[in-house]
């Protein structure tokens, strides 16, 4: 006799108690129409992942010991139907991250995870404590084990559910999204679960949740390793795997995407989520005629349609009359709202104000920085007039280098490619136009360039992007230091510049928006140096 079980790939909403439930109970519903006998859905589906310092508040647990009884209720005319659902557990005195079998209106079991990630953007030791209980139930004959997420990281739980009879481990997860993340979880769990003999049922979550991005890509392995099944990346998604015994059956396996597809649809995704599960009704930015405001456009269109985003251009004595062109023709081949606000008048007006204090100095970054700041001011002033967020359009070089303006072209309220370096952005331009030529060749051709002075380019300040890249990744990704960076083949000119730059514009980075993360090591939650200190290396 076979065993159905169904991945339930959802997106759920931190906090949104009730949208959850509804969401797993009508997954539930479908599964079982579909006949299966479990469903198993994400790590904390039940509350969304993560909560943060909501698991702080004794008034999160009750309402959660609340909607999970109601759920229970929900599910009960499933008859028979094991539905594993995550949520958090206050318990004697202690917090647990838990996962619950429902099953006939009544909850059959509880397990409480295990191993509790504390690095990266992780912090679960602050909230949870750890529990070293397995919980192991049998289905039509055959032994289902659970772990959570990064209990399967390590040996122990796995082995502990081993040890209780389990056959096969359901796993919910929330990990996280960045590039090069899934061939790194199937060797991890190989290398934890299967090579014990266990077969597994990996069910990730979906979504955005702030800057992290949840890529589903949940899958099955069978006892040797091998994949039986994989489910989409970056979608809800919902599929049964039939299981022989311990054994599961070839199932449907998603397509994998290439690294740019992937990177593209979970920014896609990023706005989608933020801008929606926070109730902002569009997005607007200020369009350049360059290749990162190019992309933050495309994203913005996909993520939401073009009839919730606003383009604005905002022309100064510097900028170049292709940016106009460029700028009209990508806004009219996508068909969003598009402005012009010149700048000159607020730019001179400004100047007149300070001309007393800068009588006899000659114009210099000040200057430049002054109409970024205009643009900033434009933008914001639209947004608090029409509702409409403000997405920026600064990438990962720049910020790491400071190559920007603090409240000006930084100013806003969501940074869609923060994390994406120079070289990527290209990247990604070339991969959206594979699917429709959204944005005009010439940007992507010609010079990168701020306009905020005569003939400026960006190469007029800084290394090559191809070096300042490479050099950002070693240095700030990967911890690498100087003589490892030299050592690669790269002038010690150059890594002292950047590496320098990276380390005084960390005030900077502190005051940016928050953005979205698709790399192991983006600047925000994950990168927390201090920006008073003296170690230069």
């Amino acid at each position: 006799m076979t065993v159905k079980v169904a991945i339930a790939q959802i997106n759920s909403t931190v906090g949104d108690l009730a949208g959850n439930r509804a969401k797993i109970a009508a997954f539930a519903r479908r599964a079982a129409e579909q006949g299966a006998d479990i469903v198993l859905t994400p790590e904390l589906s039940l509350v969304g992942y993560p909560p943060e310092d909501l698991l702080l508040r004794q008034a999160f647990y009750a309402k959660t010991a609340e909607a999970l009884t109601a759920l229970s209720a929900d599910l009960a005319e499933l008859r028979d139907l094991h539905v594993v659902v995550g949520h958090p557990l206050l318990q004697d005195g202690s917090r647990f991250n838990a996962a619950s079998v429902l099953v006939n209106g009544r909850v059959l079991g509880t397990y409480r995870k295990y191993e509790l990630p504390n690095d990266a953007v992780f912090d679960e030791k602050r909230y949870f404590s750890s529990a070293d209980a397995p919980l192991v139930f049998d289905v039509k004959g055959v032994r289902f084990g659970l772990n959570i997420c990064e209990d399967t990281w390590f040996a122990h739980a796995p082995a502990r559910a081993r040890a209780a009879g389990a056959q096969v481990l359901l796993v919910p997860n929330g990990s996280p999204y960045h590039m090069n993340k899934q061939h790194l979880r199937y060797d991890v769990m190989r290398a934890n679960v299967t090579a014990q003999g266990l077969s597994l049922v990996y069910a990730n979550l979906i979504g955005g949740q702030d800057e992290l991005i949840f890529d589903g890509n949940s899958f099955v392995l069978d006892q040797q390793g091998r994949i039986a099944a994989r489910l989409q990346h970056a979608q809800e998604d919902l599929q049964i795997v039939e299981f022989d015994g311990a054994a599961p059956l070839p199932a449907q396996i998603a397509s994998e995407l290439s690294v740019e597809a992937q990177v593209y649809q979970a920014l896609v995704l990023g706005v989608s989520d933020y801008v929606g599960k926070n109730g902002f009704p569009s997005v607007l930015l200020g369009l350049s005629g360059g290749v990162d405001s190019a992309l933050t456009l495309a994203i913005a269109v996909d993520a939401l349609g073009a009839d919730k985003v606003r383009c604005i251009m905002m022309p100064s004595p510097y900028t170049a009359q292709i940016s106009w062109v460029d700028s009209r023709d990508m806004v009219q081949r996508l068909g969003v709202r598009y402005d012009e606000i010149a700048i000159n008048d607020c730019f001179m007006a400004f100047k007149g104000t300070l001309a007393n204090e800068f009588q006899g100095l000659a114009e210099d970054t000040t200057e430049e920085n002054i109409q970024a700041r205009i643009r900033g001011t434009l933008l914001m002033a639209l947004s608090n007039k029409f509702g409409s967020i403000v997405l920026t359009t600064g990438n990962k070089s720049e910020m790491a280098v400071g190559y920007c303006t603090l409240y000006g072209d930084m100013a806003g309220g969501f940074a869609v490619i923060k994390d994406i370096a120079k070289t990527l952005v290209y990247r990604l331009c070339a991969y959206r136009n594979t699917l429709s030529e959204v944005i005009p060749t010439r940007i992507l051709t010609r010079a990168p360039s701020a306009e905020l002075r005569p003939d400026q380019t960006d190469q007029d300040s800084l290394p090559p992007y191809e070096v300042l890249d490479a050099i950002m990744q070693m240095y700030m990704e990967e911890n690498r230091s100087a003589d490892e960076i030299a050592a690669a083949g790269y002038r010690r000119e150059d890594i002292e510049r950047i590496t320098r730059l990276i380390k005084i514009n960390e005030y900077k980075r502190r005051q940016a928006p928050v953005g979205i993360r698709v790399t192991h090591r983006a600047f925000g939650r994950d990168w927390r140096y201090p920006i008073t200190s003296k170690f230069r290396d």
